[in-house]
């Protein structure tokens, strides 16, 4: 069943690139494993399937520590400062980087553990008060701050839309972000490569690839719905 799921995604992310030109390797599919078991892990990876996204500190190290062969991790959800030690060296990209204070030790800790830092910043693009991420306005400086640490490489930004049952209503928030995200590429900062473009969950990514991501966060539609009653 999941690597049928697995195979379904991949698939409407083919047709979502031919709708609009584009080639389906542009796009890079995390599977988002938050409060899945590891064995859901270890049979996708049968398929090939290497990128996955946790949104829990301990979680991440749980199944970093215990996965049969390494995989890109990704670290999705809400970070704080005193939990980056512990996923710094382990994680490919840390996706919600949303304030100067959080990049500030991520810095301080990519230095002691000896390693280089990849980040996205995280922005609030339909500005929702329940969503973590900056406002767009604010974007520009943030990336122009965080450029200046030389352990911490900003990849791209991310959002998490509205959840939405018609995702042709985030089209607008995609668009928006596309927009800034090649306003910011085209300034050509230091240490700011601008390649990564994470936008879309299960119920809208189609639309986001369409509208210029380059990575798509699916969960449900890969795993199934999650219990969160546990």
């Amino acid at each position: 069943m999941l690597k049928e799921n697995l195979k379904n995604v991949q698939n409407n992310i083919k047709k979502a690139c031919e709708r609009v030109g584009r080639k389906p390797e542009e796009v890079t599919l995390v599977a988002v494993s938050k409060m899945k078991p590891l064995s859901d892990i270890e049979e996708l990876l049968e398929t090939g399937q290497l990128e996955y996204g946790e949104n829990y500190v301990q979680e991440l190290c749980d199944k970093y520590e215990n996965i049969s062969k390494p995989v890109h991790w990704h670290m999705i959800g809400h970070l704080q400062t005193n939990k980056v030690k512990y996923i710094i060296d382990k994680v490919e990209l840390i996706h919600s980087v949303d304030s100067l204070h959080l990049a500030k030790q991520i810095e301080k800790e990519a230095v002691k553990k000896g390693v280089d830092a990849q980040i996205l910043v995280q922005v609030n693009i339909a500005q929702e008060d329940t969503k973590f991420g900056i406002n767009g306005p604010e974007v520009m400086s943030l990336v122009e701050e965080i450029s200046k640490f030389p352990h911490v490489h900003i990849r791209g930004l991310m959002t998490s839309a509205p959840f939405v049952a018609n995702p042709e209503e985030n089209r607008c928030y995609f668009k928006k972000l596309h927009k800034l995200f090649v306003d910011i590429r085209e300034k050509n900062i230091d240490n700011v490569s601008m390649d990564i473009l994470s936008m879309g969950m299960t119920n809208d990514y189609e639309v986001a690839i369409e509208e210029g991501a380059t990575m798509v966060r699916v969960g449900t539609g890969i795993f199934g719905a999650r219990n969160y009653n546990k």
